[in-house]
């Protein structure tokens, strides 16, 4: 049974908001999760929880039970404290300390027709956490990011994935790396690209396939490009030349699962 905690000075507190950090997370291998659903879904991808910090003035015990955390690991916070280390509103009253996982690309696990989405450079956390609650949605088989921008465990992408980064499967690599994997699994590719394009809806996405999106700014690189099977384009009628990546992607994902009629 532990104490109450009351104040931020406390080291347990101390390393969890230590944890906000990026350079902090990389050098513990730890992230932090908010919210009972999203702690729900972690632990039952199979990432290992650590102590769970909870506050009784919105959620009790009791209502924590279903979590099956071993109640060495609850620790109550006051409403003060609770405060200053919940990143997001609305959070439920717990959050959760975690171990990270590698994702490798050798870790990801492919049905035999596969869709896989991959993105080049993603900057901004709430762009991929979008991009993986669409691909939760449209039961993508897996997600790979390229020289990232941001990593997976941004707070930020925990939360506008509301959970998703961990329904779905991710891998972290370079585009040489993807490139040579994506050719091993005989896995065609099409990228997003304005030059020599064809409409998105106009291409077979039926077989084992790769969606490719760059960022908004600078699109594709090269190498992409040139390996590409097919260039695709969303027609654009309005003023602006552009969409956010993450629309983008919605539209060109749902296009191929209506293909496979949503298999």
């Amino acid at each position: 049974m532990h104490f109450t905690i009351t104040s931020t000075q406390n080291p347990k507190v101390k390393n969890l908001l230590a944890l906000e950090k990026p350079r902090e997370r990389r050098k513990q291998c730890l992230f932090v999760v908010e919210g009972k659903k999203e702690i729900g879904l972690a632990l039952k991808a199979g990432y290992k929880i650590g102590n769970l910090f909870f506050c009784e003035d919105i959620i009790t015990r009791q209502e924590l039970g279903s979590l099956g955390a071993d109640d060495k690991l609850l620790i109550p916070v006051s409403k003060d404290v609770f405060d200053k280390i919940a990143v997001r509103e609305n959070s439920g009253g717990v959050l959760a300390v975690a171990e990270q996982k590698t994702h490798r690309l050798d870790e990801i696990k492919l049905k035999p027709n596969p869709l896989v989405l991959v993105l080049e450079s993603v900057e901004k956390p709430g762009n991929l956490g979008a991009i993986l609650r669409t691909a939760d949605a449209a039961g993508v088989d897996a997600v790979i990011i390229c020289d990232p921008q941001t990593d997976f465990y941004n707070p930020n992408v925990i939360r506008s994935s509301i959970g998703c980064l961990f329904t779905v499967q991710t891998a972290s690599a370079s585009t040489d790396d993807t490139l040579a994997w994506l050719r091993k699994n005989n896995i065609a590719v099409y990228c997003t690209y304005l030059k020599a394009s064809k409409p998105y809806h106009q291409i077979d996405y039926t077989k084992p396939c790769a969606i490719v999106m760059g960022t908004e700014a600078t699109g594709l690189s090269d190498a992409w490009v040139k390996a590409s099977t097919a260039n695709i384009i969303i027609p654009m009628q309005g003023v602006i030349d552009s969409m956010n990546v993450s629309t983008a992607t919605a539209v060109v994902v749902f296009e191929a699962k209506r293909q496979r009629n949503f298999i």
